[in-house]
């Protein structure tokens, strides 16, 4: 078995973590200052990643994208870890469920997505829909040949940019026949609404601690009127594609997470071996050396986890439990890295002088956002029980 990297795999690492520190990181503090990413810097980067080749590097070649498999991507995903996410978002990676596009679709939305003419955003949460996604009272109801939607979406990740959002509502409900479970749960069904259709209201969201200028938006629907042409995938079949798009959200969470790790643990290890108290460096004190030797450990850890779970979808591999595993790890395992970090640096660690009380807070939501900690341990605890009939 070959842990390596090819020199293909190497060129894409170095090429993005090229990208981030000369075309992201100047911009990242005004930014965090502002809360806002301003429109010149968002083209500009957009352009620049276009013409680096790696714009739609998620998707086919034979429509246009990059064509890089699992584990390629995940390395490239793990190299964008070390960005500001608010200026990260338009080195472009369209959502893959737009591949489930037909016909007229391709056209409209799939082909000016890779194609960077488009930006879409993914609307599935809601006030009172967050992990218990069935619990989703935003629905829709049939209408002759259109559907009309009703309802909210909160926590909608760059909304604000989108042309158009790619949205999961109810529409209707079945009986539930799953292990013996009685009662009847809601069919799922998947839509593609653009921005400026008529009952369709984007707002700003709430006012994150987390990820500074990486807006999220309310979508608002009321009577929302979109053409059955605009189901993407099958009516009521929304939560067969949702979860293979939640696979790999999640293993791009888990590969920003080492990345972001990596950046801070660099931090870490430069000041601990430049930094003197006591007339010796402080990376000689056992106290800070056996904090670098546990981050270092957990790091290396996670990103094993992050690019085995990616490695086995390549192989068409079943990797749910594995992806759970490495989502749950890497994005705890950057809380503890970040608050480790700011430890070694002390007081100077909390100011904002440095981005470590960034990357401190940015860590937080790791932990909610793509499926909470909690849900990752429901999915890997399944996995392992329920062939015991358990």
């Amino acid at each position: 078995m070959d842990f390596g990297l090819t020199s293909e795999q190497q060129m894409i690492v170095d090429t993005v973590r090229n990208f981030v520190e000369k075309e992201i990181h100047p911009h990242e503090q005004a930014v965090e200052k502002s809360g806002i990413v301003p429109g010149d810097i968002a083209r500009e980067i957009t352009a620049r990643c276009k013409q680096s080749g790696f714009f739609a590097a998620n998707m086919p070649i034979e429509i246009g994208g990059g064509g890089l498999n699992n584990l390629e991507f995940t390395l490239l995903e793990r190299e964008l870890g070390r960005a500001s996410m608010a200026l990260g978002v338009f080195f472009g990676r369209p959502s893959g469920i737009l591949l489930a596009c037909q016909g007229e679709q391709r056209e409209k939305y799939l082909l000016p997505a890779v194609n960077g003419d488009k930006f879409d955003c993914l609307a599935m949460t809601e006030p009172q829909a967050g992990s218990d996604i069935r619990g989703m009272r935003c629905s829709a109801r049939q209408d002759g040949e259109d559907w009309i939607i009703n309802g909210s979406k909160h926590f909608i990740s760059h909304a604000d940019i989108a042309d158009f959002a790619i949205v999961f509502v109810a529409t209707g409900e079945e009986q539930m026949t799953d292990r013996g479970t009685t009662g009847s749960k809601k069919k799922i069904t998947c839509f593609l609404v653009d921005r400026g259709t008529g009952g369709f209201e984007i707002s700003s969201g709430y006012n994150s601690v987390s990820h500074k200028g990486y807006q999220n938006c309310i979508l608002s629907f009321d009577d929302c009127r979109v053409p059955s042409s605009q189901i993407l995938g099958e009516l009521h079949r929304g939560f067969d594609i949702a979860n293979e798009w939640l696979y790999g959200t999640r293993l791009t969470v888990a590969a920003n997470c080492v990345g972001r790790a990596r950046r801070v643990f660099d931090l870490a290890l430069n000041y601990a071996s430049e930094r003197e108290q006591f007339s010796q460096k402080i990376g000689r004190f056992q106290g800070i050396s056996f904090k670098l030797a546990d981050m270092i450990t957990q790091i290396d850890a996670s990103d094993w986890l992050t690019l085995s779970a990616a490695w086995r979808l390549d192989q068409n591999q079943d990797a749910n439990r594995q992806i759970a595993s490495a989502k749950l790890h890497a994005s705890e395992m950057l809380a503890m890295v970040t608050d480790e970090a700011i430890q070694v640096f002390g007081g100077m660690g909390l100011m904002d002088d440095l981005p470590l009380e960034r990357f401190w807070r940015d860590a937080r939501v790791e932990r909610i956002w793509d499926g909470t900690s909690e849900i990752q341990r429901h999915i890997i605890s399944r996995a392992l029980l329920r062939p015991l009939g358990c």
